[in-house]
């Protein structure tokens, strides 16, 4: 089936090669899903799967966390360039986790192995995925009031892990010994590295089917498809300047906003992103790294342009991303960033939102609720005398749009990633359920409600946990659109043990943010509450129709209270 790399293929032959690619990278997910140790990866899927060119395109990816496409634009590029393309050999497997060189923040681990057919390098396949505990400052690795990176656990340039098939022990060692839960860090790794091989299994199958010829023409086929169709889809967007911005309620380290501003310019068919007018980077670990920022403007471009656009690197080929080093948005040495992934991100692409809703506003929606809600723990079980660590995060309300409500206690936009099920939570960590539901009346009111948002009531059942946490939007709410109002804030609160209510933690523990510190610890029978943020309406409450209005209340989604006062409800 081989062709000359001349021919143009037919529009069916690059369809079926693509839905390869894409299964190929479902494929890897399942098998990281069944195989890894961490609720994180085998219930939230907090991980990404993708496939690339030799010259670093990325041309296959699943759909698992969208946070890591710009990570994946840039990592594997740049670290085929660090590397060169001849130090790569069958076998091999390059670990790199560094914010400095094209990661999201530390968490985030890639994993990248060469695939060879004919001797020669055909491909690449990487894994992208947030292993829940690196070392630093905080069990479960969100230092949340750290102050630079060196603070937030271990970072790993570009460098094999695996050589020609065989492990590199002394990586492995240095890995293992920094992690504070090294059996769960084994596991995870070897499932993302599982994921790999699965991957080249199926790759040297396909190009045993279609040639290694056809198939890297066709990968360059299917990158200026999507190029042009994404060209064509921006042309739909009328041509102009538009202006939003939103900030970070404080860094953890003070309580100053930090705000980050865009000026999006639509010109024919290309958008251009200028986020050069945002604040200094802040000293706390809010700041988001460069390929953060581009991540979570190109997936809100991926949101308001079709849905059928084959997710590869010629989609991004007409967006262009402008920061400043040392900025919120583009974090400079020696900065800490790991709340930039988890916060900042779906900040920043619901700033590209608001200002594309000033061109297009029925392709857009009102403000989720913008915080994972990060809540992290760690200690020696009561009942292995193991020590564990989580990464515990909540689902958010989403914004309504101009045909439907938001939805509720979903991921953050730059998320996918579910809750894990209580039975699992309580199963594998020393915390006991009390209360999880929806939070009544927390999402904005409008024609089209904003989605609701959770709230946790968690018992420490062990002598004691550290915990830490990484929040926003406590203060400020997410926005409504077009008259709809703003959702519900989020909360974290405090009962110690004997106590009669609750409280901040920074009236509990005198931490300087509420929201944002690390290593507070916790005694048994002491609770916590956790309540994420509603989304934001869209349009005006007294468009809602009664029928609507009616159903909500049924279902428990607005009080009797609030629709007499939001929609002048008679009944």
């Amino acid at each position: 089936m081989k062709r000359a790399k001349s021919n143009k293929l037919d529009i069916v032959t690059l369809t079926v090669i693509n839905n390869a690619l894409v299964n190929i990278c479902r494929e890897m997910g399942t098998a990281m899903m069944r195989t890894s140790y961490s609720p994180i990866f085998n219930e939230a899927l907090d991980f990404s799967c993708v496939i690339f060119t030799p010259s670093g395109e990325m041309i296959g990816q699943a759909e698992f966390c969208p946070t890591m496409i710009g990570s994946a634009q840039y990592a594997v590029k740049w670290t085929i360039e660090e590397l060169g393309l001849d130090s790569f050999e069958p076998g091999d497997v390059v670990i790199h986790n560094d914010p400095y060189r094209g990661q999201c923040h530390m968490p985030e681990h890639m994993v990248l192995k060469p695939v060879f057919f004919g001797r020669k390098l055909r491909f690449f396949v990487a894994n992208i995925a947030h292993v829940g505990e690196i070392g630093g400052m905080a069990p479960g690795s969100f230092a949340a009031d750290a102050t630079e990176v060196y603070q937030e656990g271990l970072r790993l340039p570009p460098i094999k892990i695996m050589r020609r098939g065989e492990y590199v022990k002394d990586v492995w060692k240095i890995i293992l010994s920094n992690h504070r839960t090294p059996k769960s860090s084994w596991g995870d790794l070897h499932a993302m590295i599982g994921s790999l091989n699965i991957a080249a299994e199926r790759l040297v199958k396909l190009l045993e089917d279609y040639g290694a010829d056809l198939l890297a023409e066709a990968s360059n086929q299917l990158l200026d498809y999507s190029e042009r169709w994404m060209r064509a889809e921006i042309r739909e967007i009328p041509d102009g300047i538009y202006e939003a911005a939103d900030c970070m309620e404080d860094d953890g380290i003070t309580n100053q906003p930090v705000w980050m501003r865009l000026k999006l310019i639509v010109a024919d068919d290309e958008i251009i992103a200028d986020w050069t007018g945002s604040d200094p980077q802040a000293r706390g670990a809010i700041n988001a790294t460069f390929v953060v920022t581009a991540a979570a403007t190109y997936s809100a471009v991926l949101h308001v342009t079709n849905k059928d656009i084959p997710r590869n690197s010629g989609c991004f080929r007409p967006v262009r991303i402008l920061t400043k080093p040392g900025t919120l948005v583009n974090v400079r040495h020696p900065g800490p960033s790991v709340g930039g992934n988890t916060e900042t991100h779906p900040h920043i692409q619901n700033v590209v939102v608001a200002a594309l809703s000033q061109a297009i506003p029925a392709r857009t929606a009102a403000a989720e609720g913008a915080t994972a809600c990060n809540f992290l723990f760690g200690g020696l079980h009561p009942e292995t005398g193991e020590y564990y660590t989580n990464y515990h995060f909540e689902g958010c309300g989403w914004g309504g749009t101009a045909t439907h409500d938001g939805n509720s206690v979903m991921c953050p936009v730059n998320g996918n990633c579910r809750n894990t099920p209580v039975e699992v939570f309580e199963t594998k960590y020393p915390f006991l359920t009390l209360e999880y539901s929806m939070r009544k009346d927390s999402g904005g009111v409008g024609k089209r409600r904003g989605g609701l948002g959770s709230s946790r009531r968690l018992r420490v059942m062990a002598p004691e946990i550290t915990v830490s946490a990484l929040l926003d939007r406590t203060r400020t709410h997410a926005w409504g659109l077009f008259g709809g109002a703003g959702g519900a804030s989020a909360k974290l609160l405090v009962k110690k043990k004997g106590q009669s209510g609750f409280t901040t933690f920074s009236e509990a523990f005198g931490t300087i943010s509420a929201t944002k510190f690390t290593r507070i610890v916790l005694k048994e029978g002491d609770e916590v509450i956790i309540q994420s943020p509603g989304g934001g309406g869209y349009d005006p409450a007294g468009e809602r129709s009664t029928e609507d209005v009616e159903d909500d209340i049924r279902q428990g989604y607005i009080s009797l209270e609030a629709a007499r006062e939001h929609y002048a409800y008679k009944r």
